[in-house]
């Protein structure tokens, strides 16, 4: 009877403890995950640390170093334009700039002090380019970055075990840096199990997960490569659908000459150039050389595809353009895009007409007006040229400026974009280097503008023939500008009233300035008579009065001579109360 009691008792004692551990289980949480847990020494815990740590790769072309990354905005000068970057997407600004010539030492420099963020996303100031310099060198890369391509969807949430299996509490992380931080200070003793299913991106892909092996094998497959570009993700672009060439420069735009081809390219890599006229076969390869993604093409010597076969230099590749280049042996450069839809010749005019009148002879900065700031005597000792091969060279009697030059034709016009190396931040050839919008050009002079995306400011830049004579106050004797203004007709070039360009006000006007003080504006339908007189001796003015009549009587004023030749009088007036400036060029007809 003894021992019947003994069992029995012992059965009670056990199923008590076993309620109440249940019991005990329930209040704190029900797990019905997967029991699998990983441990600070696993191997799934070190790669779920280099795919969480933060990210410095992205920004290597600023900072050098893919240990720490940029705190936004940080400001930059490429290639001597300043551009602010409010996001790692504005990385591709400072590219685009680098791209832009292919003959150019490219420089950088940061403006600090700036902010950093190291892999653990602990973010330091710093205040020079050597303290840069000297937290790259100490960088220890405490975690590799070898799977930077795969990220997490948030929140994540674990079961937390201590080293008897027992669970001691649950966690959430809502970003990479708590769920880096919390595996890098994971406990040898501790145990977590992962709530699964999770999401990973993968190089852009959303994967769903539902295990420690599925997430092992898919970190562990991910190619986190640095090539933006494979050679898989490059012929899949290019083999789909049809492509049309959009812009092609040889010295000349010669885009025209492709407007009705249509160019298909196959992965056996071959390709045709179909026009009305048939099909012309070809060949086409992408390879990798020397650090450089090209592009091969090659359709034998049918005119003008002939023109087209060159180991291309690959600038920019997605689904909708891909942007080429060539560099010839003499140093000039080749432009090819291809886009997805046809050339329709867009709406900038021709920008062969441009590149004569650039090439032909040498010229000077005849006016720059930086946001109503007439800055033209910077320039007045340089003398301009610029070289078939997109080179320009400004030289004085006593510097030497060499830079880049190139021509394109968008919808809104030709551009004219600028690019000269500079020295120092007070380099007067740092307002030259933009993306000048041209609003007239001949063989005698070329007016370009430039309006600033930011505060809306407005720049102009004219080049033409003969220098600058305007910085000695007008350049000569009254009697030398009277002659000249005798020696008619004119018309107005330009009119900037306090920066605004109201210069198409008097489109289709002659102006006639006539012995006695009379001068004559007239479009054939309308008439406007006015008078004008020069005074002063050295420091030249020229008073017009029209009265009452519009448009011209914006121009009754006595207007300071900044410059006059033959063929070109520049006047300005700065007013005496607000400060505003205008500007006023007469051209002879």
């Amino acid at each position: 009877m003894k021992k019947i009691f003994n069992l029995r008792f012992l059965l009670l004692v056990t199923l008590v403890a076993f309620m109440t551990s249940c019991q005990k289980e329930e209040e704190e949480f029900i797990d019905n995950t997967d029991p699998d847990t990983i441990t600070a020494d696993s191997v799934l815990t070190n790669l779920l640390r280099s795919a969480s740590q933060n990210e410095g790769s992205g920004d290597d072309i600023i900072d050098g170093s893919s240990c720490l990354s940029l705190v936004y905005p940080v400001e930059v000068i490429a290639n001597g334009q300043t551009v602010i970057l409010e996001s790692e997407a504005d990385i591709a600004i400072v590219q685009a700039i680098f791209d832009q010539f292919p003959n150019d030492q490219d420089t950088l420099e940061i403006v600090f002090p700036i902010i950093v963020s190291l892999e653990d996303f602990t973010q330091i100031t710093v205040s020079s380019q050597s303290e840069l310099d000297d937290l790259i060198a100490a960088c220890d890369d405490t975690v590799t970055n070898d799977f930077a391509c795969v990220d997490f969807v948030y929140p994540i949430t674990c079961f937390v075990y201590n080293s008897n299996n027992e669970q001691t509490g649950i966690i959430t992380v809502n970003s990479d840096e708590e769920w880096f931080l919390y595996l890098l200070n994971l406990d040898n003793d501790t145990y977590i199990s992962i709530d699964f299913p999770i999401s990973v991106i993968v190089n852009g892909e959303t994967i769903q997960v539902n295990s420690n092996q599925e997430l092992l094998t898919t970190i562990q497959q991910a190619d986190c490569s640095n090539n933006n570009t494979t050679i898989e993700d490059f012929e899949t672009l290019v083999t789909s659908g049809n492509w049309y060439v959009t812009y092609f420069f040889d010295d000349y735009d010669e885009t025209s000459d492709f407007a009705d081809y249509e160019f298909t390219f196959a992965s056996d890599g071959s390709a045709q150039a179909t026009n009305t006229s048939g099909s012309t076969p070809g060949t086409w390869d992408y390879y990798t050389d020397s650090g450089e993604e090209k592009f091969d093409l090659n359709f034998g010597t049918t005119d003008p595809l002939d023109e087209l076969e060159e180991d291309w230099i690959i600038l920019e590749a997605t689904q909708d353009i891909i942007r080429l280049k060539d560099v010839s042996g003499d140093g000039s450069v080749d432009y090819l895009t291809f886009e997805r839809t046809p050339y329709t010749g867009g709406g900038g005019g021709s920008t062969n007409s441009l590149i004569e009148d650039l090439t032909t002879d040498t010229w000077f900065v005849n006016l720059l007006n930086d946001d109503g700031d007439d800055e033209t005597c910077d320039y007045v000792e340089y003398e301009f040229t610029f070289n078939s091969n997109g080179t320009v060279q400004a030289v004085s009697p006593s510097n030497t400026k060499d830079g880049f030059w190139a021509v394109n034709s968008s919808s809104s016009g030709l551009d004219l974009v600028l690019n000269f190396s500079i020295t120092g931040e007070d380099d007067p050839f740092d307002d030259l280097n933009d993306d000048w919008d041209v609003t007239s050009h001949s063989n005698e002079l070329i007016e370009l503008i430039d309006i600033s995306g930011g505060n809306g400011g407005t720049d102009y830049l004219n080049f033409g023939r003969n220098p600058y004579t305007g910085c000695s106050g007008g350049g000569g004797g009254s009697q030398a500008l009277n002659d000249i203004l005798l020696n008619g007709p004119w018309y107005v070039a330009t009119y900037l009233d306090d920066g605004n360009d109201e210069t198409n006000d008097y489109n289709g006007y002659n102006v006639t300035f006539t012995e006695g003080g009379s001068v004559t504006a007239t479009n054939g339908s309308n008439t406007i008579n006015g008078t004008w007189a020069i005074t002063g001796s050295s420091d030249l003015d020229l008073v017009l009065d029209f009265g009452t009549q519009i448009p011209f009587d914006e121009f009754n004023d006595d207007w300071d001579v900044l410059n006059y030749n033959d063929t070109t009088i520049t006047l300005q007036d700065v007013s005496g109360g607000g400060g505003g400036t205008d500007t006023l060029i007469f051209e002879k007809l």
